[in-house]
């Protein structure tokens, strides 16, 4: 298919798509604005939609592209029962229901990908400070590495286990995983894959992240932070994990319309699986000439 922009607009003039946001960015985050443009260019009638604005007719549009809802880990029955009831959503409703809680990745160790490992503590459960060294606490659902700590053991074990407590008190399970180091030096890679002309989903661009946590969470942080950012071409290996992690997604991967894959150097230097972000990811089309241009063409297809 030609990516001529022109060669769709009269085919696609009427199509509406909604790109979905919240109230924190109601106009879209700039990320996602480059990605409006490069819809509109095309013919479609793309336009920013509240996930939870009552006055919005999901039926009334060809496709509703989830984008930042960065706001639903407080409110995720809603959001996920809102999923639902969108009549042709990317990516799928089951999906986002899936993915929205990062105990899918006990799913995909299952089928041997290799994970972080992760111990998970529900409400009611007791705090065991692990073994010495640096370790994470964070919530099973959560976006943009809100509610998030890093702690050094054992001195830090009480700051840690009332992170936990916070976390129980307001119904939340917490997750406990160790800190790979790696990740001050080498940073985090994110394989970023959009579905091709054939319809599988392939490698569009890859992007590194800096090390983000700093210390502890004291329940005080706005959830708000500024992330290093900049291109990176992801390693063989980094690529075949990725492939791997996406392979073992309910259903098949080709059901996404994106993934965004983020990897970790693991001890021994092998990439280890940190989050398969499939519900609202930051795609970073500022990083990646064209890249929005590929997902406005997958879109296309879609419709």
């Amino acid at each position: 298919m030609s990516s001529n922009p022109t060669d769709h607009a009269t085919r696609d003039v009427q199509s509406r798509v909604a790109l979905v946001g919240c109230r924190m960015f109601p106009g879209l985050y700039s990320d996602d604005v480059l990605l409006l443009r490069a819809l509109i260019d095309r013919g479609v009638r793309a336009e920013a939609v509240l996930w939870d604005d009552p006055a919005a007719d999901w039926s009334a549009y060809d496709l509703a592209v989830i984008r930042e809802t960065w706001d639903y880990p407080a409110r995720r029955d809603e959001f996920v029962a809102w999923a639902h009831r969108v009549p042709r959503l990317a990516n799928p409703a089951d999906i986002v229901e899936w993915n929205t809680d990062k105990r899918y990745l006990d799913d995909l160790a299952a089928a041997g990908v290799p994970v972080t490992p992760t111990t998970y503590l529900a409400p009611g459960a007791e705090w065991t400070a692990p073994a010495a060294g640096e370790w994470v606490v964070k919530p099973t659902v959560s976006a943009a590495s809100q509610d998030t700590g890093r702690y050094v053991l054992p001195e830090q074990a009480g700051l840690a286990a009332r992170h936990v407590a916070r976390l129980h008190a307001t119904g939340r399970t917490a997750m406990v995983q160790p800190y790979l180091a790696a990740v001050d030096t080498v940073g985090e890679t994110s394989v970023l894959c959009t579905p091709d002309g054939t319809g599988e989903l392939s490698f569009s661009h890859g992007i590194r992240k800096g090390p983000l946590l700093t210390g502890p969470d004291l329940g005080d942080k706005p959830g708000e932070y500024d992330e290093e950012i900049a291109p990176r071409v992801p390693s063989p290996a980094e690529l075949a994990l990725a492939a791997q992690a996406l392979a073992a997604v309910p259903g098949g991967p080709e059901r996404l319309l994106y993934a965004r894959v983020d990897l970790f150097p693991g001890p021994d230097g092998a990439p280890v699986l940190a989050e398969l972000e499939l519900t609202e990811p930051s795609l970073f089309f500022e990083c990646a000439g064209g890249s929005a241009d590929r997902l406005a063409e997958a879109i296309l297809r879609r419709l």
